[in-house]
């Protein structure tokens, strides 16, 4: 009895968020859906400004779950501006916590509804999210031969020439790294070695193709990239061996007690042109990384273990940046949900919603 009570408590950790965040998505559709309609004869700007504060509202909203709830410390490294700035976010990536990493960083410079990504193509399928992340500016991609440079290109193109701002988050490896998966840890070492290139530990071997395309079609846009490296405290055993970082559910369930996050900022005129230079200078970012890393998991002296080198800030978010887009979505989600019309259009709007979406991925990149 006492230890279903402990494991329905534990549930209920990541089951209030969980409901909350999943629940609100399609207020949330209709919402920008309305949006989208009214701005139909308007200049694209206007539609994109008021595009950017919803995704704030929603985005903030999930930052609430992910920061205040679970209280995990923020601790950054190196020289985030304070300003918002169009930049190219490039980071290891090893769980699905990473994308909400992103959004740490944003809302702190005020540039949460600016953030884009690079997915998968496989997301595009999401219920309501995989369709909204397209039209919020999100570029799908297939990997390897499959890569289709030149639909990257005219949708980069396209936000540039509209002036949207840029936070474009970027996860070079491809895939997350999984020490459970060694298989995928050692044909990337493979690889990386046929190549000539150094072995990496801790990161996998990143890919060029997706960062050339997008730094240089937006050269002249961009005020810099953001070289991000992310540690979760906690994701090594009593063995000293590396562990899989949490999922967004162990997040939730506030098993990460501290996340440390590293930020280069690098000038465009560092940064190679031509792909072939632009692969050995990304696999080099990648190598300080990977010594990040081997210091953070591996250092000989204990106390330089769960930390990286240099100055550090524990970084708090502040109630008054999500707690307002909680209640306002909250609401405004209970409200439709009290009336039987309200109860139908929201049934509608996740049934229509994701078939519309699903419809429209498949006709339009």
């Amino acid at each position: 009895m006492l230890l279903s009570l402990v494991l329905h408590t534990y549930s209920m950790r990541y089951a209030l968020p969980a409901a909350v965040m999943m629940g609100t998505a399609p207020t949330y559709v209709l919402a920008w859906g309305a949006w989208r309609l009214l701005s139909a004869v308007l200049p694209a700007r206007f539609y994109r400004e008021v595009d950017d504060r919803l995704y704030t509202i929603y985005q903030s909203m999930v930052l609430f779950f992910f920061e205040n709830y679970t209280g995990v410390q923020v601790i950054i490294y190196g020289d985030l501006p304070k300003t918002k700035e169009n930049v190219i976010y490039l980071s290891n990536h090893q769980c699905t916590v990473d994308w909400i990493i992103a959004d740490m960083l944003a809302i702190r410079q005020n540039a949460l509804g600016h953030v884009r990504y690079v997915l998968k193509d496989g997301l595009k399928w999401l219920p309501l999210y995989g369709w909204y992340f397209s039209q919020h500016g999100g570029v799908y991609v297939k990997r390897s031969a499959k890569f289709n440079e030149k639909e990257m290109r005219e949708k980069l193109r396209a936000q540039t020439k509209a002036e949207t701002p840029m936070y474009l988050v970027i996860f070079p490896e491809g895939t997350r790294y999984n020490p459970e998966i060694p298989k995928v840890i050692a044909d990337s070492q493979s690889f990386a070695e046929k190549e000539g290139l150094a072995v990496l530990k801790h990161v996998l071997t990143p890919r060029v193709k997706a960062t050339h395309v997008a730094i240089d079609t937006m050269k002249d846009y961009l005020d810099a990239v953001y070289d991000v490296t992310v540690a979760y405290e906690g994701t090594v055993d009593h063995k000293g061996q590396r562990k899989l970082a949490p999922s967004m559910t162990e997040f939730l369930c506030k098993e990460c007690p501290r996340v440390h996050i590293f930020i280069d900022r690098i000038e465009l005129k560092d940064i190679p042109e031509e792909q072939m230079y632009m692969r050995r200078w990304l696999h080099e970012r990648f190598e300080i990384k990977d010594k990040l890393l081997i210091e953070f998991y591996d250092a000989k002296d204990s106390k330089r273990r769960n930390k990286f080198p240099g100055k550090s800030v524990h970084s708090k978010l502040s109630l008054k940046k999500t707690l307002p887009s909680l209640l306002f979505l909250g609401g405004l989600t209970a409200s439709m949900l009290l009336t039987e019309s309200g109860r139908k259009l929201y049934v509608k709007t996740w049934i229509y919603g994701t078939l519309i979406g699903c419809l429209w991925v498949s006709i339009k990149p």
